[in-house]
């Protein structure tokens, strides 16, 4: 749609969609961030030229919010407005870049992006660290899109660095949902098969929606160390990762028979079961209750994570001009909702019980309608109700569990922006109602954890990162044992 504003000029305008609109309430206001570490000295020359050239390709990245927030206006963009390269006296980094870095990020978090302009800007930062000679950080606030529409702009943006004239998109399809010794029998048997599996995908959607509506009015998790509340949104938010081996998750997948996320997610009960306990050890023995039993965590915690589930029917990375296209399976913007996974914490004698319980507890929750009927749900409360409902019914969930978790596959090759080749990429949000975000992407062999934490919660998170690498090394150790691997 265009307007007039003045005579003889037009402005397009655009509707926000549904998720971008809950986004944009002051009630969610989510930003994403995108921290990339380099291996040279950056130059703001070549970031300048390279925006001025792509941005008003992209109408999200060259367009601002209406007053009334459900509406994108198609606006000038001086790039110039959208990227700072501070001055930096190298007094002030010490003898530690990256802690130089972290304290950098987390006052952003503290800075609202400008809503009288496109939502977006970059800060380069020429501080060297242990595996960077730069990074750069980008900033983006949830409404323009997702994560995987995040990704595809940068790999619109990037090459290989093996081979500059090529871009790096990596290839993504569905699990096949029907056993594959199946698919050979007869159609009777078949038949069963289907009718049973419809039955139980009514079933486990019908408990999913009576929890979910349960979380939304009460139901809590447990109050432990790592649980955050409302305030925790105004807190300044600071910024850890750590890199794994992706050969190390793909060889324990192939053996168990199991998915990359299933395995990441099962790391994930570990290395958060290892980490309450020893706090909660620490409290008891503060409190002096001794105990020769080296389990100290309380019995039946409630703890939950929301888990961001990807709504494209095509869930591969598409080019960036196929994604813009009106009808493309694989749109861009915010096409995702989420499932709500129960953790299981507890220690465990044998790690690869961890990984039994997260197959398990990832194929139940795949079989299930709840991130569609969570997406029509808040569409239909935005178009009756409102966005401050929407957003709303959207933020209770994200109040009362404890954790959210993602993961992204990213480009399978080293790649470069423009001569600068990218160390490591880590995604991640701000502005939650949550203390610990946990953000997986896979970059060029390498599995980055991202963590998003407020530190008047989780002051330690670097523990958290220790507890994952030790609990993957367990498992991989285990299964070498039972000649597994």
């Amino acid at each position: 749609m265009k307007v007039r504003i003045s005579k003889g000029e037009e402005v397009e305008e655009q509707p926000l969609s549904p998720m971008a609109r809950v986004f944009q309430s002051p009630e969610v206001d989510y930003c994403a961030v995108t921290i990339m570490g380099f291996k040279t000295k950056f130059c703001l020359d070549v970031l300048l030229d390279a925006l001025k050239h792509n941005v008003s390709k992209h109408p999200r990245f060259s367009t601002k919010l209406s007053e009334d927030g459900a509406k994108w206006i198609e606006t000038q963009v001086n790039v110039e407005d959208h990227v700072t390269v501070p001055n930096i006296d190298p007094e002030e980094i010490g003898e530690d870049g990256q802690s130089f870095v972290n304290d950098y990020i987390s006052r952003l978090t503290t800075i609202p992006l400008d809503r009288s302009r496109p939502l977006w800007d970059m800060h380069i930062l020429n501080v060297k660290t242990s595996d960077a000679e730069a990074v750069g950080v980008i900033r983006s606030h949830h409404s323009l899109g997702d994560g995987m529409s995040l990704i595809s702009l940068m790999l619109a943006c990037t090459h290989k660095t093996s081979d500059p004239d090529n871009t790096a998109i990596p290839s993504l399809k569905r699990r096949q949902t029907v056993p594959h010794g199946l698919i050979k029998q007869s159609w009777f048997l078949r038949f069963i098969f289907n009718v049973g599996s419809t039955k139980r995908l009514i079933w486990n959607t019908v408990v999913d929606m009576l929890l979910l509506l349960a979380t939304i009015l009460f139901l809590e998790d447990t109050k432990t160390p790592l649980k955050g509340g409302a305030d925790v949104r105004r807190n300044p938010t600071r910024f850890y990762r750590r890199t794994i081996s992706l050969d190390d998750i793909k060889l324990i997948k192939n053996s168990m028979n199991m998915t990359i996320n299933d395995v990441l997610l099962g790391v994930t009960q570990a290395a958060l079961s290892r980490y309450l306990n020893r706090l909660y050890g620490k409290k008891n023995e503060e409190e002096g209750v001794l105990t020769s039993n080296q389990n100290h965590l309380p019995s039946k915690l409630r703890f939950r994570a929301g888990c961001t589930v990807n709504l494209r029917s095509d869930i591969g990375f598409k080019p960036l001009a196929d994604m813009m296209t009106k009808d493309s399976k694989c749109r861009w913007g915010n096409y995702f909702s989420f499932i709500i996974l129960p953790f299981s914490i507890g220690l465990q004698t044998d790690p690869l019980v961890y990984l039994k319980i997260s197959k398990s507890t990832m194929a139940r929750k795949k079989h299930s309608y709840l991130a569609a009927l969570v997406y029509f749900i808040i569409k239909l409360i935005l178009k009756v109700f409102g966005a401050k409902a929407a957003a709303a019914i959207f933020n209770r969930p994200v109040v009362n569990l404890t954790t959210c978790v993602s993961n992204v596959i990213g480009p399978m090759e080293e790649i470069s922006f423009r001569g600068h080749p990218i160390a490591y990429i880590a995604p991640s949000n701000y502005g939650q109602s949550q203390a610990l975000l946990v953000h997986y992407m896979s970059y060029a062999g390498k599995m980055i954890i991202s963590m998003a934490v407020d530190p008047t919660v989780i002051p330690d998170p670097h523990k958290i990162c220790d507890d994952m690498e030790e609990s993957l090394k367990d498992m991989k150790a285990a299964l070498s044992e039972r000649g597994l691997l």
